[in-house]
């Protein structure tokens, strides 16, 4: 497994240039998760809800180029395990980061390619992790 190095807030990873899903119905959270993920590995882009993250995936283009979906727990209509297991279905390899406040939730998550962080986390954990998800997908893509 390889080691993520520790960089800044504003430091972009080369290499690993994919876009990342955000699902999130919170603009003012979206906006800042946007913001700073956008900072570290550029292409982020925001869905409001789980049917509009799947039209999306539906999108050949957008498909290529996604590289992991980080979303929370809950989520509008369709519930969140079943939106996890919907975007295996789509994309079996796809790595899905999972943000909750309730730690005990990360026991519905036992996926291979899910991770679940409970809140509160900082933005260095929040930014590893990420690299880390990105980093495997790319290495088991290639």
């Amino acid at each position: 497994m390889e080691t993520v190095r520790r960089l800044g807030v504003g430091t972009r990873l080369p290499g690993l240039m994919t876009t990342i899903l955000l699902v999130d119905d919170d603009p003012l959270q979206a906006s800042l998760m946007v913001s700073l993920l956008g900072q570290r590995f550029g292409d982020v882009r925001r869905a409001s809800d789980a049917s509009e993250a799947l039209c999306l995936i539906e999108q050949r283009e957008f498909a290529g180029k996604l590289g992991l979906v980080i979303s929370g727990h809950h989520t509008r209509g369709i519930g969140q395990t079943a939106f996890v297991a919907e975007l295996h279905i789509r994309m079996p390899d796809l790595p899905v980061l999972v943000l909750d406040a309730a730690d005990e939730s990360a026991m519905h998550y036992t996926a291979e390619k899910v991770a679940y962080l409970a809140k509160p986390f900082g933005a260095e954990k929040i930014l590893d992790l990420t690299s880390q998800m990105l980093a495997d997908h790319k290495n088991t893509v290639v």
